[in-house]
């Protein structure tokens, strides 16, 4: 019964991805998907970035995993612009869901452009195409019609089938990011403060999704977020609150969170032998659904970070507390945070 339990459940989440306004595919470690957060940051604080990303969902639910993979590249100048930056990057996701092998594979490509304001302000707008390419397989899922006397039969037919097993679509994305800085450009810089806000609009042309209502469509995507680095006088700690707002069709999603940031060796001015290093550590609640904690080791130009959900929600009978497991690494081409971040007065700015 159990295993007729956990599939049960894997075909009711496969069926509400079939008709669906559910949400997109999401990463917990959203700070560290930019391109799916929002089209505006690719390129505005790094000259050349590489960041993998990999989740694995729901294990303990369904007999497969729910697998998410993201692969993102972005870069930018503003050599000779005078205070102006342009921005680009290139993002892949695949996402493998349940028993049904219900596939999304969705490649984009980005452009920004950004603007100081003053000393230590800037702005800027992104612009995000990408398609959409869904696919299923539903031969392995098991249904109400092959049990006979409560017991399974796979030669009997199910009776279910798709008018399709795959769906193509293009899509477009838009954005707006505001950034404040009082700081150094490095890792280990705590002279200081950050304070990030913008906000985001995907599925502008509401791709189609279903594999069996032809009308049926991804709803739009609304993105708000903010995020901030404080740190406290004279200590190599700082405290970076975040805080994002999602909504899609009827689906609402709100996560705030909380982290502390530590420096364990400052960046020296006079060699480059001494590498800077930060450790950063605290938990993100999605409100109705997870508890997450998460950490972050940065050291030069690397980032690994890790995260679990704490599942908190309805499905938590099934799933034992136990949501996903969350990877991500990052690659930045220049050394600390990028020759783009902080003080836009300093000779490392544009």
């Amino acid at each position: 019964m159990k295993k007729v339990y956990k599939g049960l459940l894997c075909i009711i989440f496969v069926s509400a991805g079939l008709n669906s306004q559910a949400q997109d595919l999401h990463f917990s470690q959203y700070l560290e998907t930019p391109t799916s957060l929002n089209p505006a940051l690719l390129g505005f604080n790094y000259d050349n970035r590489v960041i993998a990303n990999y989740r694995n969902q729901w294990s303990t639910v369904a007999g497969k995993a729910y697998q998410t993979m993201g692969l993102t590249y972005d870069g930018g100048t503003g050599k000779k612009l005078k205070g102006r930056r342009i921005g680009w990057g290139l993002n892949l996701v695949r996402d493998i869901a349940g028993d049904a092998k219900f596939s999304s594979l969705l490649p984009s490509v980005g452009f920004s452009y950004s603007q100081k304001i003053n000393r230590k302000m800037k702005a800027g707008a992104g612009f995000q195409y990408g398609l959409n390419y869904r696919t299923i397989d539903i031969s392995n899922l098991r249904w109400g019609a092959q049990y006979q006397n409560y017991e399974y039969n796979s030669i009997s037919n199910s009776g279910e089938t798709t008018p399709r097993s795959s769906v193509l679509s293009s899509d477009i994305g838009v954005g707006g990011h505001f950034s404040y800085a009082q700081s150094e450009k490095y890792i280990s810089a705590k002279d200081g403060n950050k304070f990030d806000a913008g906000f985001s609009f995907y599925h502008f042309t509401i791709p189609r999704s279903s594999f069996i209502i032809s009308s049926e469509k991804l709803m739009n995507k609304m993105i708000f977020y903010a995020n901030g680095e404080f740190f406290i006088p004279n200590m190599k700690i700082a405290i970076a609150p975040n805080i994002i707002l999602l909504r899609q069709g009827q689906n609402k999603s709100f996560v705030t969170g909380l982290m502390f940031k530590y420096v364990l060796v400052e960046e020296s001015k006079f060699t480059t032998i001494k590498k800077p290093s930060a450790f950063t550590f605290g938990a993100s609640y999605r409100y109705k659904d997870a508890i997450i904690p998460a950490f972050l080791f940065q050291y030069d130009t690397y980032a690994i970070g890790a995260s679990y959900d704490i599942n908190v929600s309805q499905l938590t009978p099934a799933s034992r507390l136990m949501g996903g497991l969350e990877i991500m690494l990052r690659y930045n081409m220049s050394f600390g945070y990028g020759k783009n971040l902080g003080r836009t007065d300093t000779k490392a700015s544009y």
